[in-house]
């Protein structure tokens, strides 16, 4: 039996991934809710915590917190608050865990270390030259590049895994927004966004992934990009939305070029851009080298995301 160090184990994928994991591991959390799936240890995620005491005896750490995208983040210096979470709160616990003999860090990382767009270029990789376009890409990419170095500098083996949407059921943000006016059977105008694709996660098919990574061998030291391998546009999203909650598809043929003009008039074109675009993940490099592949539909996902 293992014992594991879960961050973020009150978030989305951390809980799910401790849910899953508690009945064959001992879990220590990291993190301020009471919890039945394991020992609490409550600290900050910051450049000055010390986590001797949740760490000893942790042979693997599954890094999930983070200091994530806000919405009109009105802070002064808004880079500065995201690395020091992300980046010096993410090597000041790996750090510790080196020390403390842990045998394997996984960094729960993004695809925007990648960037934000595939639109007219190949999908993206495990090897890419990073290129994060804003500023919590910026700091997650700093600490993958930091984790590496210390593995290599203290031999804890270093996994990274780079998500990106991930959906599921208790999904926020723009997802269940989109899942809610489905659900209302209001005629959306979405019919003709159907040439783009996008890659999205569940998050039941990245927390199989995370549980792969704790053990498997090939993983150590690996950037594992992770999504459902069944790229879909915009338009077959609504499709898919509304057959999984048994509404009918209301979706409107409106041309693309309204949508850019009001992305133009309205200084919402990184909106538009996201609704059109293409966000595309080729996840070649995780399945050959740790014989993955991801065990649950995109429809399975959606059904479950609906019950939100």
């Amino acid at each position: 039996m293992n014992s594991l160090l879960i961050t973020g184990y009150s978030g989305f994928v951390g809980g799910l991934l401790a849910s899953e994991l508690k009945s064959s591991n001992t879990l220590k959390l990291l993190g301020r809710k009471e919890s039945d799936l394991g020992q609490v240890y409550t600290h900050n995620l910051d450049e000055n915590s010390d986590y001797s005491d949740a760490l000893s005896g942790v042979s693997c750490v599954i890094h999930c917190a983070a200091r994530v995208h806000i919405m009109n983040d009105c802070s002064v210096d808004p880079l500065a608050n995201f690395r020091a979470v992300n980046t010096a709160g993410t090597l000041n616990l790996a750090k510790q865990a080196a020390k403390a003999k842990v045998k394997r860090f996984i960094f729960v990382s993004t695809i925007k270390v990648n960037g934000e767009s595939t639109t007219g270029k190949s999908a993206f990789t495990s090897f890419d030259t990073p290129k994060p376009e804003d500023f919590y890409g910026v700091s997650k990419s700093e600490a993958e590049l930091l984790l590496m170095e210390l593995g290599k500098q203290t031999g804890m083996e270093i996994v990274i895994v780079r998500p990106p949407l991930v959906y599921g059921e208790g999904v926020k943000a723009n997802f269940a927004s989109l899942m809610k006016l489905v659900s209302k059977g209001l005629p959306l105008p979405f019919r003709l966004i159907n040439s783009n694709k996008r890659s999205l996660v569940s998050v039941y098919n990245l927390v199989d992934l995370i549980k792969v990574c704790i053990e498997h061998p090939k993983a150590a030291n690996q950037i594992f990009l992770v999504s459902d391998d069944n790229d879909i546009s915009t338009a077959e999203m609504v499709s898919l939305m509304a057959r999984v909650q048994s509404k009918p598809n209301l979706s409107l043929p409106v041309p693309l070029w309204c949508f850019n003009l009001v992305g133009r008039l309205f200084n919402k074109q990184e909106v538009v851009d996201r609704l059109t675009g293409s966000l595309q993940i080729d996840i070649t490099h995780t399945k050959s080298t740790l014989n993955w592949k991801p065990p649950y539909s995109i429809e399975h996902g959606f059904k479950l995301s609906a019950k939100n």
